[in-house]
């Protein structure tokens, strides 16, 4: 009896507890909305404004006196310097060459700069708030349990055979460099579900054939890169489709998601690039080294190999291509039932309410691991290798994606410690402050949307902030509303795409098996090429919008000045066959 007596007791006082929670955070309201704001939540009361007491009673927080925020204790919370970390970061990779210990030096200034220069501060705000918090994480876990069955799985069909077979095949059916590149294209158009399983799955795939025509790592991992989040991002049936539809208000994120698909110039003007460069045959910037070394010399790396020891003792004359082919076909059909899984179709919501709703990270690890099974027992049954050496498999696979999984542990710990240096309210109240100018908004929305992506290394952080921005500045029947959510979205995509801490360039290194640093430094001209044609398509476009034209006129000018460039780089440069 008096244990029911307890129970019940609890439960008033914890009912009573949750009232007060709602009704103090409803009364206290959210003074992080204001502009110029220093207000955190309070990380004692999770900004409710109440604490429950050692006897189960609802109380006023001591650190915030029942408002829910307090005062971050940082002298550069919301300034300029919140920036510094990553800007610091992404300066160091590019200039040393040196990836981890850049991105290490960055998690450092930020925990500098958030604990006003203590070492005590420093070292427990980078290490425990930073690295430690990014590792405890559990959407982070699972990408990173998605990466390692990823380099199992590879290591794997790699043992079996299977990749060398599928060599073998394209070398009779695909004869030419550019065949092997338009391949590679289709098929990352073709995997648009998800960025990080678009990476790795086309670079497995595809690594035989490309190394087959001499094809430089560095432009496999170009391709790969350019069809995963670009597609992506106008695929209505994707978790970036998804994230949009979470970030936008009223519940209308996938309509808007699929009327901004026309204005997404960066990802649109990508894919004509990217073909167009194939078809055309030319290079510029440091990627013609890297292509004429693979076509003249056979060298498709232009340096060290992060992931050789992934070559070591395969026969390549064994196996065949269904040990490539029926893996990734079970793989590709796992994850997209574990992403619907997720988003609770098999509990009654519709296919698209599921994907709308799935969380990748879930539904990738769960697909991924279910794949895995399936090709031990397949190769299991085919007598491809031994129990044993498919056993071995799994810590080869795992040192393999040793690189990339460093890499993204830093940059998230890196996006933590802008994240505590409120970086976004900074962005965000630069953004209002020329809500004025509304000719030129959709360019600097896609301005300030490519180096906040850029410097973060986020794409999904960037549209959580700019998007709601968006949508209190414009009624969404404004026609510019539309264009400046795609210039969101844009902006974005083409931030992470040059940013060397974005973990969907991390993942399109692993997948081309490439030089992190190789990768970042011969794609950047091609991103800020194809970022600026659509920067002036934006202010195109915003000009034809403020004097009451389609605002879809820019498309095709921006497709004309696209080829343009194309047809003027040709001319210039050394072409590659």
């Amino acid at each position: 009896m008096r244990t029911r007596r307890s129970r019940g007791l609890r439960l008033v006082v914890l009912t009573m507890m949750l009232l007060a929670m709602v009704c103090t955070a409803f009364a206290a309201g959210d003074p992080t909305e204001e502009t110029g704001t220093r207000m955190i939540e309070c990380s004692d009361c999770g900004a409710a404004g109440v604490v429950l007491s050692e006897d189960l009673e609802a109380v006023t927080c001591e650190a915030c006196g029942g408002a829910g925020y307090v005062q971050s204790s940082s002298n550069f919370y919301n300034t300029p310097m919140s920036l510094l970390p990553p800007v610091i970061a992404i300066a160091l990779a590019l200039i040393t060459k040196e990836v981890y210990s850049s991105l290490f030096i960055g998690i450092l200034v930020g925990g500098l700069l958030y604990s006003n220069f203590t070492f005590e501060g420093t070292v427990l705000h980078a290490f425990n708030d930073g690295i430690v918090a990014s590792l405890s994480d559990g959407y982070n876990v699972g990408i990173l349990v998605f990466l390692v069955i990823l380099g199992v799985m590879v290591c794997l069909m790699n043992k079996a055979g299977g990749s060398a077979a599928f060599g073998r095949w394209a070398k009779k059916n695909i004869k030419s460099r550019v065949g092997a590149q338009l391949a590679t294209i289709l098929l990352g158009v073709l995997i648009f579900i998800d960025d990080y399983f678009n990476c790795l799955t086309v670079g497995s795939v595809m690594r035989p054939i490309t190394d087959k025509q001499n094809v430089s790592r560095a432009k496999l991992a170009y391709l790969i890169d350019a069809t995963a989040a670009p597609i992506c991002i106008i695929a209505p049936i994707s978790s970036w489709a998804a994230a949009v539809a979470g970030f936008a208000e009223d519940g209308q994120g996938l309509t808007l998601f699929i009327r901004a698909i026309p204005y997404n110039f960066y990802a649109l003007l990508t894919i004509i690039m990217m073909i167009g460069m194939v078809l055309l045959g030319v290079e510029f910037g440091p990627m013609s080294k890297h292509e004429l070394n693979a076509l003249d010399k056979g060298d498709l790396f232009s340096g060290s190999n992060p992931y050789a020891m992934l070559d070591d003792e395969i026969d390549e004359s064994k196996g065949s291509v269904l040990d490539l082919v029926l893996p990734i076909i079970v793989l590709v059909a796992a994850c997209v039932i574990g992403m619907i899984y997720s988003g609770g179709f098999f509990s009654g919501e519709s296919f698209v309410d599921a994907f709308s709703n799935s969380d990748a990270s879930v539904g990738l690890m769960l697909g991924s691991a279910f794949g895995l099974l399936f090709a031990f027992i397949y190769y299991f049954v085919r007598k491809s290798m031994t129990f044993k050496e498919m056993m071995g498999c799994i810590p080869e696979g795992f040192k393999a994606m040793v690189p990339a999984i460093l890499i993204l542990t830093f940059a998230w710990s890196l996006k933590g410690m802008t994240d505590s240096l409120g970086a976004k309210y900074f962005v965000r109240d630069f953004v209002r402050s020329v809500s004025g100018i509304q000719m030129f908004l959709p360019v600097i929305v896609f301005v300030v949307g490519c180096f906040l992506a850029f410097a973060t290394g986020t794409s999904w952080g960037t549209f959580g902030i700019l998007i709601p921005i968006v949508q209190n500045v414009f009624e969404m029947s404004n026609p510019m509303a539309i264009i400046c959510i795609s210039a969101c979205m844009a902006g974005a995509v083409c931030g992470d795409h040059c940013s060397p801490i974005s973990d969907t360039t991390i993942m399109a290194s692993a997948g081309a098996q490439c030089d992190h640093v190789n990768h970042v430094s011969t794609q950047l001209p091609y991103a800020i090429s194809c970022a600026a044609i659509a920067g002036v398509t934006y202010l195109i476009a915003g000009i034809l919008v403020t004097a009451g034209a389609p605002g879809i006129i820019s498309l095709p000018i921006g497709v004309v000045l696209m080829l343009g460039f194309l047809f003027f780089a040709k001319s210039h440069k050394r072409t590659v066959a």
